[in-house]
């Protein structure tokens, strides 16, 4: 009997840096543009992406659409196999759907409509079912600067709801919000992915946080 280790699925999963690339929008946004080469071997990514309105069921605080910039899934699944990977069981799948958005200025009032959003996608996107382990929804928001009021509610931050008691897993919303012009950020305490938007950060020499987060996931 063996253990296989977590694997990295999704709609299109680069091997080289050169389909990488190919497959990668470009944003006309220097910061976002360098935010996604962090994230394009982990991460599917898109740009101008829309929630809310006719094709779903989530609106923003003002009734309407929910545009981000960027958005961002990152799929997991671990399985325990028998001899061969086609005799398996105990299958487990970990998603974690990234939402990214610029703004001039960011409340508490707008984390919370964010999180309300969260809340309104995990009904609509959730198959909750044995297999399903986790799933997360980030939302990140990119300001110019980032209000006390604002990093003191994020800080304290957690929202992780149970479903079916755990027994089909959970699912978790977190916050962060950054501002790249004077090299600050703050993230909830499961937002391990606010590490990738701190480009002043050298990530290859920490061990901790996201990338070493991938790196046990992908072996």
């Amino acid at each position: 009997m063996s253990e296989s280790g977590d694997r990295y699925g999704g709609t299109t999963v680069p091997e080289t840096e050169a389909e990488a690339d190919a497959n990668l929008p470009s944003w006309d946004d220097d910061y976002l543009d360098r935010v996604a080469e962090r994230l394009k071997f982990n991460y599917d990514l898109e740009r101008d992406y829309t929630v809310g309105g006719e094709r779903e069921a989530s609106t923003d605080a003002s009734g309407g659409a929910a545009a981000f910039e960027m958005y961002g899934r990152l799929y997991v699944e671990s399985q325990k196999q028998f001899l061969h990977q086609s005799i398996n069981w105990a299958n487990y799948e970990t998603v974690e759907h990234l939402f990214v958005r610029r703004a001039g200025g960011v409340s508490v009032a707008d984390l919370d409509a964010l999180v309300e959003l969260g809340h309104d996608l995990a009904d609509e996107w959730i198959a909750a079912d044995e297999e399903h382990q986790g799933t997360d929804f980030t939302f990140v928001v990119v300001v110019p600067d980032i209000p006390d009021a604002v990093r003191s509610h994020v800080e304290g931050f957690r929202d992780r709801t149970l479903l079916k008691y755990g027994y089909y897993g959970a699912y978790e919303i977190n916050l962060v919000v950054v501002a790249p012009e004077v090299d600050a950020a703050v993230g909830s305490s499961e937002a391990d992915v606010t590490a990738a938007f701190e480009l002043w950060r050298d990530l290859d020499a920490e061990p901790d946080g996201l990338l070493g987060r991938l790196r046990a996931w992908l072996g």
